[in-house]
């Protein structure tokens, strides 16, 4: 169990799996031009960079593990001001990560190297491109609706899964805060102002998030949810609290699964899996508290 850790069993797992997870050759196959993974191939990738180390889970504590993830994600890029606050949200991630190897200097390169790769990919997008991946992302997690107690709990997610939009805060940066319609004449010259009152207390954000190799993100989005100041605050409509909600698992099987788990195979047949060796036995990670609780969930 994870109390019977040591600090340099925790590093070392954080290590294991960081090293894997930024391994040059497999960011070089996640950066080439591929159509989205299916939802089972990306339980494969997780799987595999999970067990990367001397760490083992079980089932019920992986399935758990997964959720929180992918549900946390999908709250992230669904709240995203604009579409290109993803980058920022996924530079929140790297920073955190590099924080947990601040002490190793080789791995640091590593995600530095994947931060520069990053940059130079989609720094050039348009918003027009940015808003394409936003949406493709959020039609992938679109029928996952798994309650995370910690969303309940702030009341950032409703009792049927579903996520619950702020009506209140910064409005995303370049634009206003709504309140005022103005119309203008076909030679662009206004001719018109008219206002309206909004339900929202809304505010003009104060800076630009930096998209620099070190920088302030501004945004809260990616940044750690179990922190006493939460990234975000979210009031529910009564539209929202009423809101029910019937999701149906799609069960149509898709033709290109088995084409996945292959390029899967060889993209990740090059990562080194870290076996208990000798005396070591490894360590079991339970989520739970008891065995019981782990069979019931």
């Amino acid at each position: 169990r994870v109390d019977e850790w040591t600090d340099v069993d925790r590093k070392r797992v954080m290590n294991d799996i960081i090293t894997t997870m930024f391994n040059k050759k497999f960011m070089e196959e996640l950066f080439k031009p591929q159509e989205l993974y299916s939802k089972k191939a990306l339980r494969t990738v997780y799987d595999r960079l999970a067990h990367a180390s001397i760490m083992r889970l079980n089932q019920a504590s992986m399935d758990k593990l997964y959720d929180l993830m992918t549900m946390a994600f999908k709250y992230q890029v669904l709240l995203c001001p604009r579409p290109k606050d993803i980058l920022l949200v996924t530079f929140n991630h790297l920073d955190a990560i590099k924080d947990f190897i601040r002490d190793s200097p080789g791995i640091l390169n590593q995600v530095d190297e994947t931060f520069r790769q990053l940059i130079e990919t989609y720094s050039c997008l348009s918003a027009g491109e940015f808003q394409l991946i936003r949406q493709t992302l959020l039609i992938f997690f679109q029928d996952m609706h798994i309650r995370v107690s910690i969303f309940l709990k702030d009341k950032v997610q409703n009792s049927n899964g579903r996520f619950v939009l702020p009506i209140s805060g910064p409005v995303p940066w370049g634009t206003e805060v709504p309140g005022l319609i103005r119309i203008f004449n076909h030679n662009g010259d206004e001719v018109k102002r008219t206002e309206f009152t909004t339900d929202g207390n809304y505010v003009t954000p104060q800076r630009e998030g930096s998209f620099d190799l070190y920088g302030d993100r501004v945004l809260k989005l990616g940044t750690n949810m179990y922190s006493v100041s939460r990234p975000v605050e979210t009031h529910m409509s009564g539209s929202s609290k009423n809101l029910a909600s019937h999701a149906k698992e799609n069960i149509v099987p898709n033709p290109l699964a088995k084409e996945e788990l292959n390029f899967l195979a060889r993209l990740l047949g090059g990562l080194e899996i870290k076996e208990p060796g000798g005396s070591e036995t490894g360590f079991r990670l339970n989520l739970f508290t008891t065995d019981e609780e782990e069979e019931y969930a």
